[in-house]
C-alpha cells in the first residue's frame, strides 16, 4: 500500500522490560541476556516481512545518543498521572508491591522509536495501547504529527486456560518450528479457539467465517476439519503451502485412522419403526422435527454402513426425516453388510438390525 514498513527490535528498551501486565518487578536483563533473547527475532519475522524493501531496526541505534537534557526536556511535559492510568500499576501500588521509575518510564522511551521514525502508523497488541498512546503523547512534544495506533486482539494460547500466548507459559506456536510441530500445535487447541484463531491468523473475512460458524453448528462441517485447514493456513503462511500439505497428509496418517466402532458408549436405536425425526428426538439429538429437518437440508443427517472395506454414507434429504428408519435403511443400504449407524450433523447413534 505505498507504507514504509520498520520493525524495530528492541535492544535497548529490552534493558528495562515492558512492564505490560507484569505484577511484579523485571529482574535487569544482561546484554548477554538481551542478545541471546533477540538473535533469532530476524529468522522469526522474514516470512511475514520482506527486509529488501522494510527496514529491520535496532532501537539502540538511537536511544545510545539521547541526552539527559533532551530526556528531562520531554519528561518534563509528561504528567506523572498519565502513566499511572495503567490498572497494572496501580494494582501492584495498592498490593504493596515494587514499581521501579525505569518501569514509570519504560512507555517514554519507547516513544523515542516514534519519534526517530516520525512514524504514521504504529501497530501493537492491545497490552500496548497505553504505551502506544505515550508514543503519541511524547511525538506532539516533539513537534511530530501524533502517529495512529492499531491495536489488535491478544492471542489466547495454545492450552485454552485463557491466557495469551506466550513462551514462557509453554502455551504457543515456535515460528521457526518445522512444519510438522507448527500443523500439530495448531490441531491441539480446543474448538471455541478455531475461529479466534481464523481472526488473528488468517486473510478469511468475517462473512466466510460466518458461513463456515453456520455450518458447523448445523453438523455438516466437521469442527476437526475446520481445524485442519486453519492449521494448513498458518502453516503455509510460514513454510509455503507445499510443505503445509506435506504436514496435513503426515497428520491425518497418524491421527485420523479411526473408525465408527472404535468410539465407545454410542447410544443404540433398537425401534426402527418410528419416523426419523422421532428417532433423532428420542436420542436428545434435536429438540424439534424443524431442527431435524434442518440440519438434513444442510447435507447433516446420514445413513453410515461400516465395514472392513470402509465406510459408505448416504444422505438423507428433509422430506425422508417423514419416513420410519427401518423403511431407508431397507431402501438405502439394502445388501449391504457391516455395521449401521445414524449420523445427525456431528452426532452418532448405532442402529440394532437384529430383529
Amino acid at each position: 500500500m505505498g507504507h514504509q514498513v520498520v520493525f524495530i527490535v528492541g535492544d535497548m528498551t529490552a534493558k528495562i522490560g515492558d512492564p505490560s501486565g507484569r505484577s511484579d518487578d523485571r529482574p535487569a536483563l544482561t546484554d548477554e541476556d538481551i542478545a541471546r533473547n533477540l538473535a533469532t527475532y530476524g529468522q522469526q519475522v522474514t516470512p511475514f516481512f520482506d527486509f529488501d524493501r522494510a527496514q529491520f531496526r535496532h532501537n539502540g541505534d538511537w536511544l545510545r545518543q539521547i541526552t539527559l537534557p533532551k530526556i528531562i526536556e520531554i519528561i518534563s511535559q509528561i504528567p506523572v498521572s498519565m502513566p499511572l492510568q495503567r490498572e497494572d500499576f496501580r494494582k501492584r501500588l495498592d498490593a504493596g508491591q515494587g514499581l521501579s521509575l525505569a518501569e514509570l518510564m519504560y512507555s517514554v522511551v519507547m516513544a523515542l522509536d516514534s519519534v526517530e521514525t516520525n512514524c504514521d502508523l504504529e501497530v501493537g497488541g492491545i497490552d500496548q495501547f497505553l504505551n502506544m498512546q505515550m508514543c503519541r503523547k511524547v511525538m506532539d512534544v516533539c513537534g511530530q504529527t501524533p502517529e495512529l495506533v492499531v491495536a489488535t486482539s491478544l492471542i489466547e494460547g495454545t492450552d485454552g486456560t485463557g491466557a495469551k500466548m506466550s513462551k514462557s507459559k509453554g502455551n504457543y506456536v515456535p515460528l521457526t518450528a518445522p512444519p510438522g510441530e507448527i500443523f500439530g500445535k495448531i490441531m491441539s487447541v480446543p474448538d471455541r479457539l478455531v475461529e479466534p484463531y481464523f481472526r488473528a491468523l488468517s486473510e478469511w473475512l468475517d462473512p466466510e467465517l460466518a458461513i463456515t460458524s453456520d455450518r458447523v453448528e448445523a453438523g455438516t462441517l466437521h469442527p476437526m476439519d475446520l481445524k485442519k485447514i486453519l492449521a494448513g493456513e498458518v502453516t503455509a503462511a510460514i513454510h509455503g503451502v507445499d510443505a503445509a500439505m506435506k504436514a496435513r497428509e503426515e497428520f491425518v496418517a497418524r491421527f485420523s485412522k479411526r473408525t465408527f466402532g472404535e468410539v465407545e458408549d454410542l447410544p443404540t436405536i433398537a425401534d426402527l419403526s418410528q419416523p426419523v425425526t422421532e428417532v433423532v428426538k428420542a436420542l436428545g439429538f434435536a429438540k424439534s422435527n424443524g431442527n431435524v429437518r434442518r440440519v438434513a437440508q444442510q447435507n447433516g443427517l446420514r445413513l453410515v454402513v461400516e465395514s472392513e472395506g470402509g465406510q459408505e454414507q448416504v444422505t438423507l434429504s428433509a422430506d425422508e426425516t417423514r419416513e420410519p428408519l427401518a423403511t431407508l435403511v431397507k431402501d438405502k443400504l439394502d445388501g449391504q453388510t457391516g455395521d449401521f449407524y445414524l449420523k445427525v450433523g456431528r452426532k452418532l447413534a448405532r442402529i440394532s438390525t437384529t430383529a
